[in-house]
């Protein structure tokens, strides 16, 4: 998984019910665009996520 600032990471939802949570990647931390990523998600909250085989990267 690669990633540039700016891009989206959608991270779906693992249960039924569990909304998906999507953000924008603001700061790339891996080597060569791998992760982790500093992610502002939609709701407000910023966190470090290193995705798993739950999440894709939406190009901007």
């Amino acid at each position: 998984m690669n990633a540039t600032v700016g891009d989206r990471l959608h991270v779906h939802g693992s249960t039924v019910g569990e909304r998906d949570r999507i953000g924008e990647i603001i700061e790339v931390r891996g080597a060569d665009g791998g992760p982790p990523y500093m992610v502002r998600f939609d709701d407000g909250h910023t966190g470090l996520v290193f995705p798993g085989p739950d999440a894709v990267v939406e190009p901007k």
